[in-house]
């Protein structure tokens, strides 16, 4: 048997110096904010019985894999995933309630040594208090609080997940009785309690480890059923039962501001909070269905988004004659694309690149999504009457020299915006079309005169968002000659032999995809595409002058992409219409 190690004087201080030099680390990585650390101890002065790195992830200052990893940096410790647990623990004299308590769990031996997986290895006490329980030495190792509370609960519990611990502790205060559609103050008490606050928490921190962009919560006639969009494709996740349905969804409306009475109207929200140390802006929106009201929360990281055309997709190819278009004084550039295509972002970026004190650029949104420092963003309230069309009619006595509409939705809207570039304005803004030369016949679709398109329209970019391959789980291989004649391949590039590249999916990436970048194509306006224009020719004739003039389309820009080993075939395909 090892000998004891028995607590050392001045240990605490040590530990203390630790702890600063984690919550140092993770300021330094952007981890963690420095106003957030100030906050924290403020907080910490009138609780000091709780530890601060543990009071940091309490608040969502930071997130348990990022403490966990800065844990494991600072004290030289090895990381544990909870994938790479064994099947069964080694056995030992540990009460199930002290694992729980203190976020510690046995997970191998090393020779006569315990190996110690704890969420807070700077805490002596735990050390120590299991190698007073088990009579041996203990050698310490970094893992996620949640991963390991699941390891405890799959270990020693139920087998249940975090989710359904959650959900039985709901069925305990009634989770049951929630459904009945006249009892709204008995909803309202229960979308108060503590399990649901927990399950609405566990959903959104999932989805955002997930890198998910929206969160679909989808009631039927015997199930919930969860998914979470993922680089744009929906993944059904694990779901609570159906019982829970009501408090859950009620939980929501009030984080939203909404009106949990109202059930069979369409209703808009927003949530601002805190998760794992990031800022995240969630757009609510609930609609009623045959089964319930489905609720779909979009997800916005502010501190994730990177402005940066080359992050975006643009390559040496798409960026210049954008870039060109961009610095005209005047006229409007368009970006197409359906929803969830990454226009407004590609908007955003523009805007930034062309933010400078001798420029005043206003915006007319709904909503507005990013701030961004230097430039005046409005906000369209219809409840009000404030809508494009009057915001933009204010907008041009602001004495703007660049105009940013979210969307060009009605023909009103889109004669102001045509007026204000003829008096000098650069606008930018958005439509829903599918490509670029469908973009013209959208405008004219709308009733806007043809002479004035003419007159006004610079460029119109069209876009879709394809999935990157992840560059350490991607894999090269020879098309077949058949795949190279269908595509066109050999057209595209001058290397030989061509190569592809497909994703090859391992434990810590099961879809071999990471992140998602655009695919482009920009039709630039002349003297042959205006005279079509007055024709009033149809997209197709509009999209083979501006091919025979020059333009790449998405789809031989998504095979550029794919030569290079950004994405697949696959992927190209199956956002574009050549599919």
């Amino acid at each position: 048997m090892s000998a004891i190690v028995q607590p050392v004087p001045g240990q605490f201080s040590s530990e203390e110096t630790a702890e600063t030099r984690v919550c140092a680390s993770l300021v330094e990585r952007g981890r963690l904010k420095q106003d957030d650390l100030a906050r924290a101890e403020r907080l910490l002065a009138e609780a000091p019985e709780t530890r601060l790195t543990t009071l940091l992830a309490r608040l969502g200052l930071v997130s348990e894999r990022d403490l966990a990893e800065a844990w494991a940096e600072t004290l030289h410790l090895p990381l544990l995933s909870a994938k790479d647990a064994p099947d069964t623990p080694p056995e030992t004299a540990l009460s199930v309630r002290f694992m729980k308590q203190y976020h510690a769990v046995p997970v191998g031996e090393s020779g006569p040594a315990l190996q110690l997986a704890t969420a807070d290895p700077g805490d002596p006490y735990i050390a120590h208090a299991v190698q007073l329980a088990c009579g041996r030495a203990v050698t310490l190792m970094v893992a996620a609080r949640a991963e390991i509370d699941d390891l405890i609960e799959r270990w020693f519990g139920a087998g249940r997940s975090a989710l359904g611990t959650i959900v039985e502790g709901l069925e305990g205060e009634g989770g049951e009785s929630a459904s009945g559609d006249d009892d709204i103050e008995h909803l309202r008490d229960l979308a108060s309690e503590a399990p649901v606050i927990r399950l609405v928490n566990l959903l959104i921190q999932r989805a955002v480890e997930a890198r998910a962009s929206d969160i679909h919560i989808e009631p039927f006639e015997n199930h919930l059923k969860v998914r979470y969009r993922i680089d744009g494709v929906l993944h059904e996740v694990e779901a609570p039962p159906a019982s829970s349905t009501a408090a859950m969804i009620s939980r929501i409306k009030i984080m939203a501001r909404m009106n949990i009475a109202e059930r069979r109207l369409p209703q808009d929200g927003r949530i601002m909070l805190r998760v794992q140390g990031k800022e995240l802006d969630l757009r609510v929106s609930c609609i009623p269905t045959s089964f319930g009201e489905s609720v779909v929360m979009r997800i916005l990281d502010r501190g994730k988004v990177v402005l940066d055309f080359k992050a975006l997709g643009f390559d040496d190819l798409t960026l210049p004659p954008f870039l060109h278009v961009l610095e005209q004084p005047h006229g409007i550039l368009l970006v197409t694309g359906p929803t969830g295509s990454g226009k407004t972002t590609t908007l955003y970026t523009a805007l930034s690149k062309i933010n400078t004190p001798t420029r005043k650029i206003i915006t007319v949104e709904d909503p507005v999504e990013y701030q961004i420092e230097g430039i005046n963003q409005m906000q369209v309230k219809p409840q009000i009457g404030l809508d494009f069309a009057g915001a933009l009619r204010s907008i041009v006595r602001q004495d703007p020299d660049v105009i940013m509409i979210g969307e060009m939705r009605d023909l009103e809207t889109c004669r102001i915006a045509i007026q204000s570039a003829l008096t000098g304005h650069l606008v930018l803004s958005t439509l829903h079309t599918n490509s670029a030369a469908g973009g013209l016949t959208r405008l004219l679709d709308m009733g806007v005169e043809d002479y004035l398109i003419a007159s006004t329209v610079n460029a119109i970019v069209a876009q879709r968002l394809v999935r990157c391959l992840d560059p350490d789980a991607a894999e090269a291989y020879e098309p077949l000659p058949e795949m190279v004649a269908e595509l066109g391949l050999d057209k595209l590039t001058d290397e030989r032999p061509l190569r592809l590249y497909r994703p090859r999916p391992t434990a810590e990436n099961p879809s071999g995809f990471y992140g998602r970048l655009a695919i482009i194509e920009q039709l630039t306006m002349n003297d042959s595409l205006r005279r079509l224009l007055m024709q009033h020719a149809d997209a197709s004739d509009i999209e083979r002058a501006a091919r025979a003039s020059g333009m790449h389309t998405m789809y031989e820009d998504g095979l550029r992409k794919a030569l290079a080993g950004l994405t697949t075939v696959e992927e190209v395909l199956r956002v574009t219409q050549e599919a």
